[in-house]
């Protein structure tokens, strides 16, 4: 059975995206899965083409760097041509108004006068990722599921009309796992896009810029639970009662927070300085990733009439 998750190159990783996804990628997956680092879907919006190549390859080092299996990691526009015929197909299956009514299309469209089409047709690329690699469970977030139904829809329908070439991909949602929030302001989630980054632990964060950002974090109640999370998440164990001495807790949390990302942030820097090492362990899970795509693809265009 194949998993598939991604993570879009938007900026660096960060403390919770390890804690919460990329940790237990590396403790639940197998070679089977598929964990990818989704780079066309960051270019739904303006970007920096430099900055995404950068993003990219960085991101690719973190996952190999926390344990995730190289076999299973790839990236995502290294199967652009096998993507983009598959995509076509897809948005030949697709009604607009499937498309129109995305929540996430409708959030991120409102208030502006003009949006790149991508963003509107994203989530049919997403069903692409899904579909062309054979996918049977997706985890993901409530604010992902539309996308999945999407993608079953999508499945179900070309199945119907061509004959069977997909699996219907069912969405999972995991157990709750860290909620790390921002650490100067944790009414919001840590974002690898944060314009401002005083409260956001990044996984390459060096040990002395990690402690100045612990130690800035807020002292309400609600900066007091996001750092005990983040403490139990490093730990394992339910912290102890610092709350009567806020400073040792930032102290005993940032010292934590070092250790847990300590072998991840030397592995991914070695990664970064070897370009070849990074380049062939690339190389080989975007073939893998080929190889398993094909015949799904092949099957797609055959019974669609292209082929």
């Amino acid at each position: 059975m194949i998993r598939l998750s991604a993570i879009t190159p938007s900026g660096q990783v960060h403390l919770g995206n390890y804690l919460g996804a990329l940790r237990t990628w590396a403790r639940e997956g197998t070679d089977d899965d598929v964990y990818f680092i989704s780079d066309l879907h960051a270019m739904t919006s303006s970007h920096n083409p430099q900055r995404l190549r950068s993003m990219t390859r960085e991101q690719l080092a973190v996952l190999i760097a926390s344990g995730i299996a190289p076999a299973s990691v790839c990236v995502q526009s290294d199967l652009i041509r096998e993507l983009g015929a598959l995509n076509w197909v897809l948005e030949c299956t697709c009604t607009y108004g499937e498309a129109a009514r995305m929540i996430q299309f409708k959030e991120k469209s409102l208030g502006r006068e003009s949006v790149r089409l991508s963003l509107l047709t994203y989530p049919v690329l997403m069903a692409a990722d899904i579909l062309l690699q054979g996918t049977a469970e997706v985890p993901v977030g409530e604010d992902q599921l539309q996308h999945v139904e999407l993608a079953r829809a999508l499945a179900r329908r070309f199945n119907h009309a061509y004959g069977d070439a997909f699996i219907v991909p069912t969405a999972v949602v995991p157990k709750v796992g860290a909620r790390i929030k921002d650490l100067s302001d944790p009414a919001r989630k840590m974002d690898k896009s944060a314009q401002n980054s005083a409260g956001v632990v990044f996984v390459l964060d060096d040990p002395d810029l990690v402690r100045r950002k612990v130690r800035r974090a807020v002292s309400s109640t609600e900066g007091i639970a996001n750092l005990t999370e983040v403490l139990a998440s490093c730990t394992g164990k339910e912290p102890e009662d610092y709350t009567s001495r806020f400073s040792d807790l930032k102290n005993v949390v940032a010292e934590a927070v070092i250790e847990e990302l300590r072998p991840v942030r030397d592995r991914t820097l070695e990664l970064l300085a070897d370009p070849a090492e990074l380049d062939r362990i690339r190389a080989s899970g975007a073939e893998r990733a080929r190889e398993r795509a094909q015949h799904r693809l092949n099957a797609a265009l055959r019974l669609s009439g292209l082929s």
